[in-house]
C-alpha cells in the first residue's frame, strides 16, 4: 500500500475541501501513478473530484463512517477492518491513499512507500498530512530537481516507511496480541 499528496512548507495539503494549490505537473504525476490502481479516499475527498464521481480507470474505494451513502462505481468501506477486507484480492503495491487527512493518518501505519509533491510557500490550511521529515520511521529516498509554476516552487519526493505495518494482519491474533503488549 502506498499514498501519494501534495503538501506545502507546513505539510498543509487542504483548506474548505480543495486543494491549496493545483499543479499541471502533480495532476499528471498523481495521474501516472494511480492509473489502473486502487485508489482510497475518505468521503470529502471523493466530493471533491470533478463532478463528484469516481476517477475513471481506476478501482475507488470510499472510507466512510456514515452508512447511508451510496455511488454508482464507488465501493463504499465503514471501517478500517472493512477497507482491509475489501482490498485482500489486490496485489498491496496497486494501492493508493489518496487523502483526505483522516484517511491519510489511519492507512499511514500500513503504507511503504509515499510519493510527496513538496511545494514551496504556506497557504492558508485547515487539514494537514503528518511531517514524514519528522517521523524517524520514514526516510526520503528520492527527491526531483526543483521545478516552477507561477509563483511556487515543488519537487517530487519519495519516502519509504521503514517500520510498516502489514494490513494483511489487521484484527488478526497476532495483531491483536503485538497491540495488547504495546499498551498501557
Amino acid at each position: 500500500m502506498k499514498l501519494i499528496v501534495a503538501v506545502d512548507e507546513q505539510w498543509g495539503i487542504g483548506c474548505k475541501g480543495q486543494l491549496l494549490v493545483t499543479i499541471p505537473a502533480d495532476m499528471q504525476h498523481f495521474k501516472e501513478k494511480t492509473k489502473g490502481k486502487v485508489i482510497v479516499m475518505g468521503r470529502e475527498t471523493f466530493e471533491s473530484l470533478p463532478g463528484s464521481k469516481p476517477l475513471q480507470g481506476r478501482i475507488n474505494i470510499v472510507l466512510t463512517k456514515n452508512i447511508k451513502l451510496h455511488w454508482e462505481g464507488v465501493t463504499l468501506c465503514h471501517s478500517l477492518s472493512q477497507l482491509f477486507t475489501a482490498l485482500a484480492s489486490y496485489r498491496s503495491e496497486d494501492i493508493f491513499i489518496i487523502g483526505g487527512e483522516s484517511v491519510y493518518r489511519q492507512c499511514l501505519p500500513y503504507c511503504s512507500e509515499a510519493y510527496v509533491t513538496k511545494i514551496s510557500n504556506m497557504h492558508p490550511a485547515d487539514t494537514c498530512f503528518p511531517n514524514l521529515d519528522s517521523r524517524p520511521e520514514w526516510q526520503c529516498i528520492e527527491e526531483s530537481s526543483v521545478q516552477s509554476y507561477k509563483d511556487s516552487t515543488y519537487r517530487f519526493t519519495t519516502y519509504i516507511n521503514l517500520e510498516q505495518r502489514d494490513w494483511r494482519e489487521f484484527g488478526s491474533d497476532s495483531f491483536i496480541q503485538r497491540i495488547k503488549k504495546t499498551s498501557c
